[in-house]
C-alpha cells in the first residue's frame, strides 16, 4: 500500500481531531489556524513544512518526521518530540508556547525557539548544538546532560544550567543569565 503524497498545499481553518489527517508525506505545505490537539500524527513526513497559528497540543509524533519545518504562534503543549523520527529533525519555532513538551535525547539540527514559551520542558540528554533561545522564557525547564555547543541563551531567562553535568563549550549567556549557571552552588548574584 502506497502512502500519499502532498506537495505545496495549504490547509486552511481544519478541525483534524473529526476528520483525521491522512497518513503520508506533506513537503513543502501549509497548515493556518488548524487544530491537531490530540491527534495522532504518527509515522508521517512533513518536509520543509509550515504550521501557522495552529494548536497541536499532545498531539502524538511516534516516528514523525519533521525535517525543516517552521512553527509559528503555535500551541504545541506536552508534546513528545522525543518519539520523533530524529533522521535531520529540524525546526523553527516562533512565538509559540511548548510548555511540558519533551525533547529527551532528541537530536534535533540546529534548533530555533524564538519567543517561546519552554517552561517545564525535558531537554535532558538532548542534542540541540547551535540551538537558538531568543527572548524564551524557559522556567523550570530540565537541562542534564544536554549537549549545547554553541548554544545562545543571551536573551532567554529563567533557565537554570549546571555547566557540570551539560556540555555547553562556545555557548553564549548574558550577564543577566548567569545566576542560572551558578545556581546549585547557592551564589547570589546582583
Amino acid at each position: 500500500m502506497s502512502k500519499a503524497y502532498f506537495a505545496e498545499e495549504t490547509f486552511s481553518n481544519i478541525d483534524f481531531t473529526k476528520e483525521p489527517l491522512e497518513t503520508g508525506d506533506y513537503e513543502i505545505c501549509r497548515f493556518v489556524n488548524c487544530q491537531f490537539p490530540k491527534c495522532d500524527l504518527s509515522e508521517i513526513a512533513f518536509i520543509e513544512c509550515e504550521f501557522e497559528g495552529c494548536d497541536l497540543s499532545m498531539a502524538k509524533v511516534y516516528g514523525t518526521s519533521i525535517r525543516d519545518c517552521r512553527f509559528s504562534e503555535c500551541k504545541l503543549i506536552g508534546v513528545q518530540f522525543d518519539s520523533c523520527n530524529d533522521f535531520l529533525f529540524s525546526a523553527e519555532f516562533e512565538a509559540c508556547n511548548l510548555n511540558l513538551a519533551s525533547f529527551f535525547q532528541a537530536k534535533v539540527k540546529n534548533p530555533s525557539f524564538k519567543q517561546c514559551s519552554l517552561q517545564e520542558v525535558e531537554f535532558s540528554q538532548a542534542i540541540l548544538k547551535d540551538a537558538v533561545f531568543e527572548e524564551c522564557d524557559l522556567a523550570n525547564a530540565t537541562f542534564s546532560s544536554t549537549q549545547l555547543q554553541k548554544a545562545d541563551f543571551r536573551h532567554s531567562y529563567n533557565f537554570i544550567i549546571d555547566p557540570e553535568t551539560n556540555q555547553i563549550e562556545g555557548a553564549k549567556f548574558s550577564l543577566q543569565g548567569l545566576p542560572g549557571l551558578l545556581d546549585k552552588y547557592g551564589i547570589e548574584v546582583n
